[in-house]
């Protein structure tokens, strides 16, 4: 297990601090994880309306980061952390705000950068959205403050674990 697996083992769990941007911005947690990929079923509150009834590009791509950011700590090496570099959201259809179920996976691994794609659907399986992000791989002896957040979020984590 590494930091990363840690985490996600506790988001799935519901034991883990959860960080106030998440609350904030209501995006949830996961729903599974595994080597590569990850799933999770999201649901708009209903002050996240427009005023057609449509759902924000900007919302979806939220989501985006943070499910891209999930399945990269699935593989991302033990001592490394990373920053997204490119993230790109194409809209195929208007969401409306219904439940979505959100899929993502790792597409490819070097030595610095992690690839990972996700696939946002409607409940009914209508594909309304895809996005893309690249993962730059950093090792966390060169970012002290990062190391410190991470090693304060696992003692949270293990403090509301018990």
């Amino acid at each position: 297990m590494t930091w990363a697996t840690d985490r996600l083992e506790a988001l799935k769990s519901g034991v883990a601090s959860v960080p106030p941007i998440v609350e904030t911005l209501k995006l949830g947690l996961l729903d599974d994880w595994g080597e590569g990929w990850v799933r999770k079923s999201w649901a708009p509150a209903p002050e996240l309306k427009t005023g057609d009834g449509s759902l924000f590009g900007g919302y979806l791509a939220a989501l985006a980061d943070q499910v891209l950011s999930f399945v990269t700590m699935t593989v991302v090496p033990d001592g490394m952390l990373y920053r997204t570099t490119n993230l790109h959201v194409n809209f195929l259809r208007v969401g409306r705000t219904q439940p979505l179920k959100i899929e993502a996976r790792v597409v490819a691994q070097t030595r610095q950068m992690i690839t990972v794609r996700a696939e946002f659907r409607r409940q009914d399986g209508e594909l309304i959205a895809e996005a893309s992000a690249q993962q730059f791989l950093m090792t966390l002896e060169h970012w002290p403050a990062e190391r410190e957040a991470l090693e304060t979020i696992a003692k949270a984590d293990a403090a509301l674990a018990g």
